[in-house]
């Protein structure tokens, strides 16, 4: 087995590290301190893994922030722009965590597991950090710690048979975005029909460290005889779905409003939060940019761009592409975009200068595919 991956001991290892490394991964990036693993060969055979069959994925770098105490709710709400005043116990929320400008700082699930416990499960920033350093100055009731808790992403159409396998019929009954407390032959979970794939899936909250390659092997054994292959987050399919990766589509100079994400903020609700102001004075002012899709022509992408590439219209740069890949499905090269919103014009042409080289782009409108989410939300067989 590798052990060395060219990093130090600062990063850490999730539970299934080894797992991954035995079941084929062979590189690995870097998400909130910790390895991620980025290749279990074609990423394009990842993809079509993913939507024809089941993938598993360690998303273990999915950090979780725990809130507890009387004012749990409270300060969960002081964290985010979307109100969570109906949020019921054991649901989930996808919202995003602003700062007093109204720029983003993390685009997280909530997680409510009782009426004063909470999982804010993490994209890729520091807001264990941001969340401990607003408690002290908030004067509420609450404790913030991370607790041993590392996710697995169980994604595909046959996701659901392989829950099946594992838990019994009951486990077909949890609705989308709701979560359930398990054990799997004594190993502690949280399971919620969520993740970051459109597909419909699963991620299984592992709640003790020590188990994690137990966990592993025990679904992918359930999972051999539907399909399932080790995997990793798809980039193909989540700019299909136009979902968001932090730091790349946002970041805290970016606004709710500019993607297209309003309905995420209650600026006339009486709930206090966090940017209230800042936002209240965008809505009403209206946004200077906006994200679009794009259809890029010419040669198939060989990979994901690794730059922002300038978005240019009449000489003048108007933006810049945040995400771009080719999709097999499409037979496209698409993209998502933060150009002025003056030039946000669905069907308008304009240049993308891709690796310095200016190739012509339409303006579309995204998702890409399946824009209401019906696979996702889909009744499990």
């Amino acid at each position: 087995m590798m052990e060395n991956f060219g990093f130090g001991t600062q990063i850490r290892k999730s539970p299934y590290f080894d797992a991954t490394v035995r079941w084929g991964a062979a590189a690995f990036s870097v998400y909130n301190h910790m390895y991620i693993p980025r290749d279990f060969g074609d990423p394009e055979q990842n993809f079509w893994n993913l939507v024809n069959t089941a993938i598993l994925c360690d998303v273990a770098v999915e950090r979780q922030v725990e809130i507890t105490g009387p004012d749990a709710a409270r300060f969960t709400q002081l964290l985010t722009p979307r109100n969570l005043s109906k949020m019921a116990v054991g649901q989930c929320k996808y919202v995003l965590i602003t700062n007093a400008n109204g720029g983003i700082l993390n685009d997280p699930i909530v997680l409510r597991l009782a009426e004063n416990h909470f999982w804010i499960s993490l994209a890729d920033s520091d807001i264990l950090l941001w969340a401990q350093g607003l408690a002290v100055f908030s004067g509420m009731d609450v404790q913030i710690r991370e607790p041993d808790v590392s996710p697995l992403q169980l994604q595909g159409p046959n996701s659901g048979r392989i829950m099946r396998a594992l838990f019994g019929d009951e486990i077909l009954d949890l609705k989308y975005f709701w979560l359930r407390e398990l054990e799997l032959d004594g190993i502690p979970l949280v399971v919620s029909r969520t993740g970051w794939s459109s597909e419909l899936g699963y991620e299984l909250y592992l709640r003790d460290g020590s188990r994690g390659d137990e966990l592993w092997e025990k679904i992918m054994a359930a999972g051999a005889p539907h399909g399932l292959k080790p995997g990793h987050t798809s980039t193909i399919r989540r700019i299909e779905a136009g979902m968001l990766s932090y730091h790349a589509d946002m970041d805290p100079d970016t606004n709710p409003y500019e993607l297209g994400l309003g309905r995420l903020v209650d600026v006339d609700a009486d709930i206090a939060f966090i940017g209230k102001e800042a936002l209240t004075r965008i809505r009403d002012e209206g946004i200077t940019r906006k994200q679009v899709g794009l259809v890029i022509d010419g040669e198939r992408l060989r990979g994901p761009n690794t730059v922002f590439w300038s978005v240019v219209k009449d000489g003048e740069t108007i933006g810049k592409v945040t995400s771009a890949v080719y999709s097999p499905r499409l037979d496209q090269n698409i993209a998502l975009a933060l150009v002025s919103a003056e030039h946000a014009v669905l069907d308008d042409t304009v240049t993308v200068m891709v690796r310095d080289v200016p190739v012509s782009a339409r303006i579309v409108d995204r998702p890409f595919y399946d824009p209401k989410k019906s696979i996702a939300q889909a009744q499990v067989a």
